[in-house]
């Protein structure tokens, strides 16, 4: 079995100079305190004692009787021998707790994350300039019992001037912040070294009522606070790391607070000309007391808010003003004060530790180390999937990513993911069906550094992630270099139904998607289908006449775009409010995180009745989509003085021309790449290009001759498999032609408001006859064949009906009845066996 090391013990050895040599040399240097005879190597006389079940390195070996004879005992000590010599045994074997001989292969450093049952969690690393308390802030997860309505104001709220420290009392100032033209060096854990300073001012005795302010922790961002009146106080942000600019979330603690007392904030340095606080959004609140005492978590708060202009002008840019009142709870109490709910690093990672220690959710949802962030920080990566029976089964599913985070300020996307995240590890038989069908793959946190740190925006590079995913600076931009890289590798080994990039909205309310449109007159409409279908079934939160699909040239680095360009069709950028809902039941009220988690179920749904085998609900979304789009070209060209036969040319108007402008569009211009990457990023760019091979030059006649009919039966070929029936293969995006309408601003929201009959039982009732798929939708997801289906969907009878889940954080609310039926899926819900136990997840799909 092992002819070479038979051979060793089998014969004596005579020693050898240089191993004997470095005995004597270790030794003199006090590395080596082992005898002579006792070193297991080669040079060493060997003796195999009956009476051991292994070895001893000891003398020589005995006479021919004393071995073991038998050949097959032989290999089985020999392979022993093998798996136990300190020598041969290797540090990729895991061994049991008697350290017998059944190893198993260790799993590769790194590549599942470091979440252990016995082990703390990573600690955030922070860069090296941000001073931390070592305090563990945390909060409970709470929903108001009655709606939290929108603040309406009255026309006297006070707008006090800005005085400054010039007339008030610094009591708090944070000092150790990059200063302007920094840039990120390095990072540990815990942040700065050295002594943590009291920013606090001291109290001077219990009558002394100076609130005392700290945010020097995660996702907090206070710099400084100035005591301008006996309970009034002016707040100044901390800018995102290593820039000027992007002032918008806030989430500081106060302490010593006075009960029955009025108290008035004021946020000076606010960067944005229109907020949600100017149409009612109010602050949210957290009592530590009410928490312990009452259970209460983070709540709405605050009368006289205000967002004006400050007047003070200090050369550069205009900065803008909130302002609030607020009554505390108790007195001594310790409060928090954020812009959204806040969601951190580190309750990500409690959330990942409880699915990895889930024996049944670890089953199929594996975790992995997607990078590391510019800081060290991990960038998970959930791939989610049942187990598949063969490996042609799971080629054959689809794929489906999301992402959130890469705006770090932007907390309502974690919400949102954590609510589809507790919905698609559920055992709800929807849940079980798409795992069944789909790959999904998940990064919940696209940009924990700036998470960490309490960025509004951008990453510790200075920039917005959103803006450059198109960089070739992996070492810069990791998190969204190896997000598109594993993308760009998942559409090479399977079909992507669907991209989604969870995001937040500070100027309009509701949710929306951006999505992207191609000029293509055979699939006309296609990628709104997707985002009409989720404002049906979520009506009082979704609004569809928020949606744009206009591709803006400074929006052509985002996720989104970049996504598209590169095959996924169904493309799109989720942009919930930090403020509320004007729709249906929830109309003026603000959102709960219940309300953001139900919408991460919402999306499993459409994804549902998006790829619903029959195909009435699509199809009936397409004819609304064109009839609505004749109304609004209609309108626009009414509003141009001109006239226009919209039987005959309307579908001739490029759709870029019909499509209005982002103009409540919450995003940043990219300001380019720092001073400091421009020269690297030309010298990759010019390798680049460098390393395209060149093309080469057709010489003769008959070349050229063959490589033109080489090209016209790839045309062919590729018109063949459009054509046919039951393959739908959507052609490459094209692109936009230049603009010739003058869009007028909201011209949409007139007319978009569903006003088409909603879908009924009658409309739907093909879905149990087994109809026929049109051919633009049929490869969207099952196959056609229903015993197929049957046979390779276990788990499932009959009996179970789809989204009818008794949790309610799992479903839509109550009060809240989608407009069609929800029975889908028909083939695959009967004759199921159980679905068997799987050791681990037989999918071919690797990040």
């Amino acid at each position: 079995m092992f002819p070479a090391l038979e051979t060793d013990l089998k014969q004596e050895t005579l020693p050898d100079p240089y191993e004997d040599f470095m005995h004597h040399h270790l030794q003199y240097y006090g590395y080596f305190k082992a005898q002579k005879s006792n070193l297991p190597n080669s040079a060493t006389h060997h003796r195999v004692w009956k009476t051991s079940p292994r070895y001893m390195l000891n003398g020589s070996f005995g006479e021919k009787d004393d071995l073991i004879s038998d050949t097959l005992e032989t290999e089985t000590f020999l392979y022993s021998l093998m798996l136990s010599s300190p020598l041969l045994r290797s540090r990729q074997l895991l061994y049991d707790d008697l350290d017998e001989v059944n190893p198993r292969l260790r799993e590769p450093r790194e590549l599942f994350s470091i979440f252990s049952s016995r082990g703390p969690l990573q600690a955030p690393r922070w860069p090296i300039e941000c001073e931390v308390i070592k305090e563990n802030i945390s909060h409970i997860e709470w929903v108001p019992p009655q709606p939290e309505y929108f603040y309406q104001p009255t026309g006297d709220e006070k707008v006090p001037e800005i005085v400054g420290e010039e007339q008030g009392t610094a009591v708090y100032q944070l000092d150790s912040v990059p200063t302007e033209g920094a840039y990120f060096t390095s990072s540990r854990i815990g942040g700065k070294r050295g002594i943590i300073k009291e920013l606090a001012v001291t109290l001077q005795g219990p009558e002394d009522n100076t609130l005392l302010f700290e945010s020097r922790f995660e996702s907090g961002n206070l710099q400084k606070a100035v005591r301008v009146g006996i309970y009034e106080y002016e707040l100044t942000l901390r800018t995102d790391l290593y820039t000027d600019k992007h002032t918008q979330w806030f989430y500081f603690r106060v302490q010593n607070t006075r009960k029955d007392v009025t108290y008035r904030f004021t946020i000076v340095n606010l960067l944005k000309p229109k907020s949600l606080y100017a149409v009612g959004m109010k602050p949210l609140m957290y009592s530590q007391l009410d928490a312990i005492t009452y259970n209460i978590g983070w709540r709405r708060e605050g009368q006289e808010i205000k967002y004006y202009k400050n007047t003070t002008d200090d050369g550069q840019q205009p900065l803008y003003c909130l302002t609030w009142t607020v009554q505390f709870p108790h007195d001594q109490d310790t409060c928090f004060f954020a812009h959204f709910y806040p969601y951190t690093y580190t309750d990500l990672q409690c959330y990942l530790l409880s699915i990895a220690n889930n024996p049944i959710q670890s089953q199929f949802c594996k975790l992995r180390a997607l990078c590391r962030s510019l800081a060290g920080n991990t960038v998970y990566l959930l791939t989610i999937t049942n187990p598949s029976r063969t490996p042609q089964e799971a080629a054959a599913k689809k794929a489906v990513v999301l992402s959130a985070r890469v705006h770090p300020g932007e907390s309502n996307g974690s919400w949102i993911m954590k609510g589809f995240l507790d919905f698609i590890l559920s055992n709800s038989p929807d849940a079980q069906l798409l795992r069944d069908i789909f790959v999904f793959k998940v990064i919940p946190m696209l940009n924990p550094d700036g998470v960490i740190v309490g960025n509004y925006r951008c990453s510790l590079a200075g920039r917005d992630l959103n803006r450059h995913y198109k960089t070739v600076l992996k070492d810069s931009f990791p998190c969204i270099w190896y997000a598109k890289n594993m993308i760009k590798r998942l559409l090479e080994e399977r079909e992507v139904l669907l991209y989604c990039d969870f995001h937040g909205h500070s100027r309009k309310n509701n949710i929306f998607l951006y999505g992207c449109n191609s000029n293509s007159r055979k699939h006309w409409l296609h990628e709104r289908v997707f985002p009409l279908m989720l404002s049906k079934n979520a009506p009082d939160k979704f609004s569809f006449d928020s949606c744009n699909f206009k591709v803006q040239k400074c929006k052509e680095g985002t996720g989104r775009v970049v996504m598209w360009r590169m095959g996924i069709i169904n493309s799109y950028t989720m942009e919930s409010t930090f403020g509320g809902s004007t729709l249906g039941s929830k109309r003026d009220t603000h959102f709960t995180v219940e309300d953001l988690k139900s919408l991460g179920y919402h999306v499993c749904d459409t994804i549902l009745d998006f790829c619903d085998p029959d195909q009435t609900k699509y199809t009936q979304c397409l004819q609304e989509l064109k009839e609505l789009l004749q109304q609004e070209i209609h309108k626009k060209l009414n509003n141009l003085g001109q006239d226009m036969d919209l039987e005959g040319s309307w579908s001739d108007i490029p759709l870029s021309d019909i499509e209005s402008s982002t103009s409540g569009s919450d995003s940043s211009l990219s300001d380019g790449l720092p001073a400091h990457l421009l020269n690297l990023a030309d010298e990759l760019n010019q390798k680049a290009m460098l390393k395209k091979p060149k093309k080469k030059r057709l010489q003769t006649r008959k070349q050229r001759n063959e490589q033109y009919q080489k090209n016209y039966l790839m045309r062919e070929l590729k018109l063949t498999e459009n054509n046919t029936p039951g393959r739908a293969r959507f052609p490459p995006t094209l692109q936009k032609q230049p603009t010739f309408l003058k869009n007028p601003e909201n011209s949409s929201s007139s007319i978009m408001r569903n006003e088409k009959p909603r879908l009924n039982e009658t409309q739907l009732s093909g879905r149990d006859k087994g109809t026929s798929l049109d051919p633009p939708l049929t490869s969207l997801v099952l196959p056609k064949n229903k015993d197929i289906t049957q046979s390779k969907k276990p788990g499932f009878t009959a009996s179970c009906s789809p989204k009818r889940s008794t949790n309610s954080s799992l479903g839509p609310a109550p009060d809240v009845k989608p407009n069609w039926p929800k029975t889908r899926y028909p083939a695959t819900r009967k004759d199921r066996t159980p679905m068997v136990a799987y050791p681990s997840l037989h999918i071919y799909t690797y990040p």
